[in-house]
């Protein structure tokens, strides 16, 4: 009597087993399925093989204002790298927010990482101003950074323009990816795990 239900003891027990073993390689494969992000249209239009590299939220003063995510190729963005990368960089807003006054902020950070001189940055603020459109609450602008050329930009996934300098296209999205960055927790997170950080 006492080996039948040791017996049966064991069973369940490893009947037990076998169920949280298969819960847990359910949920590994539905983690898995969440982390792979789809690409959107227009990003893979630019970057064929574009992958996330990392995404995180800026917040001022507590208000949530945007949430970013950089797409890169496989390879990943490197900051140190001298070789010409092909990046896209996306906004999706949290609020209501005029056009005007994201260039503004653009051209103030641009400024405090001393890129460009002050006759540049005044055309490139026109420039942006004349671009940039008024946003709301989910809207996505998406700057495409076109080594040694350009960088390109398309709100909600259609195409809105681009500025035809190299130097501000470097300027521009040093505002996120530069080591002196003043959102340097929200750059660590854009990196991601593919950068190589010192």
């Amino acid at each position: 009597m006492s080996t039948r239900t040791d017996r049966q003891a064991l069973t369940a027990l490893r009947y037990l087993v076998a169920v949280i073993l298969l819960m847990l390689s359910c949920g590994l494969l539905l983690a898995s399925a969440q982390t792979t992000v789809a690409v959107p249209p227009h990003i893979r239009e630019e970057i064929p093989q574009a992958s996330l590299q990392g995404s995180g939220s800026f917040r001022w003063f507590g208000l949530h204002i945007y949430d970013a995510s950089l797409w890169s190729t496989t390879e990943g963005y490197k900051p140190d790298s001298e070789k010409p990368q092909r990046f896209a960089l996306d906004l999706e807003y949290a609020r209501r927010l005029y056009g005007s006054k994201i260039a503004d902020a653009s051209i103030d950070e641009i400024e405090k990482l001393k890129l460009g001189t002050a006759e540049k940055r005044q055309r490139w603020l026109a420039q942006m101003k004349a671009l940039f459109p008024d946003v709301k609450q989910g809207t996505h602008i998406t700057g495409i950074h076109i080594p040694n050329e350009a960088a390109r930009f398309y709100l909600n996934g259609k195409l809105l323009g681009e500025i035809k300098d190299a130097e501000f296209a470097h300027a521009f999205f040093a505002i996120w990816l530069d080591k002196k960055s003043s959102a340097p927790s929200l750059r660590s997170k854009l990196l991601g795990t593919k950068a190589e950080t010192n």
